[in-house]
């Protein structure tokens, strides 16, 4: 998989994890990234290891801490069997290396740091990503304490220390110039390949495309301004590009934004507002980019149509049906006197000679 006998396999970025999974850069990106986590003193129902990996924004996989089992959370990742039937085994086994290493780095780091006791976290991510224009990344980086620790730079094969404390990891990893090689040619081969094995291996999900829904709504200011909301949604993958221009032009100012937010479906949703002049509302548009879609996008807002007339035609549509209600009605009583007068006049030709008394 993305992961070598050498190295772990599912990592948790516990915390930041959403902020790092907010989506590959570039247009048909995609990436492999994994978060581990640890946690000392952790209160009371929360591990003190986790660990999960993702293929762009799913997860496919996850470390089981009770089991020290690593297990599949997403259907297609089961295709592996076929292919590398001792991938569970030997994965597990290197993510609970992986745990009992971090046990050890975690009391290393709060001796760095001259701490006894309390609670600290030992958080890394790493991983790759295979952009659209074929170009390639990779990065693997550490935090302690919610805070970033030292990072790897393959393209100098360096480390940067985020503090004086990390200097001590920075001189003990980048002595051992084998380690750093592999690390680099696991960020720009080994992880790449177990990408475009993923990719082919969940093709229906993650290759898909769905086309977001673009519609630009309006709501009054209290200062005669207003603001123009542009509501994107059902769209996939998550990566999209979302602007507002005036006359034509990218405009910034008084643009807010929401984040891309997963629907139930898969899919995702999102807006983006401008606070305008309502004189000048007509010159502003929402421009949408997305694989989605074949070209881009620019969607202005328009006046909703008027009620008034759907309104007249059912008010009128009432009236002719309470008409033609009225005329069976008058006709159903006209049609029943005559038929009594016909009736009154057989009686009194019955032979009896005697009128009916009234």
């Amino acid at each position: 998989m993305g992961l070598s006998r050498k190295e772990p396999f599912l990592l948790l970025l516990l915390g930041v994890s959403a902020l790092l999974l907010g989506g590959s850069a570039g247009s048909s990106s995609h990436s492999l990234r994994y978060f581990t986590t640890i946690v000392s003193d952790p209160g009371e129902k929360v591990p003190q290891f986790f660990s999960v990996g993702y293929v762009d924004d799913q997860e496919y996989a996850h470390y089981n801490a009770s089991t020290k089992r690593v297990l599949p959370t997403a259907p297609w990742i089961r295709k592996v069997d076929k292919d590398d039937p001792q991938y569970w085994e030997r994965n597990s086994q290197v993510v609970w290396n992986t745990e009992q290493s971090f046990r050890v780095g975690l009391g290393t780091l709060s001796g760095y740091y001259n701490q006894s006791g309390g609670s600290h976290t030992l958080q890394k991510m790493y991983g790759c990503e295979l952009r659209g224009d074929g170009s390639k990344g990779g990065y693997r980086q550490f935090a302690y304490d919610g805070r970033d620790y030292i990072s790897f730079d393959k393209e100098t094969l360096t480390y940067t220390a985020a503090d004086v404390p990390a200097q001590n990891t920075k001189r003990k990893w980048e002595a051992d110039l084998a380690t750093i090689q592999y690390r680099k040619a696991y960020l720009e081969e080994i992880c790449i390949e177990w990408l475009q094995r993923y990719l082919d291996y969940g093709k229906e999900s993650l290759l898909r495309t769905e086309v977001p829904e673009v519609k630009v709504t309006r709501k009054e200011d209290y200062d005669d301004m207003e603001t123009l909301i542009c509501r994107v949604g059902g769209f996939y993958p998550k990566e999209i590009d979302i602007t507002w221009t005036k006359d034509g032009e990218v405009w910034t100012q008084d643009v807010f934004h929401g984040l891309v937010s997963p629907n139930s479906d898969g899919t995702y949703y999102t807006w983006r507002s401008v606070t305008v002049d309502p004189k000048e509302r007509e010159r502003y548009k929402c421009h949408v980019e997305h694989d989605g879609l074949p070209n881009p996008v620019d969607v202005a807002w328009e006046e909703p149509d008027s009620n008034l007339g759907i309104i007249i035609g059912c008010v009128v549509g009432v009236l002719l049906l309470i008409g033609v209600m009225a005329g069976i009605y008058f006709k159903k009583r006209q049609d029943g006197y005559k038929a009594a007068a016909a009736s009154d006049q057989g009686s009194n030709s019955s032979g009896t000679g005697t009128a009916v008394p009234i």
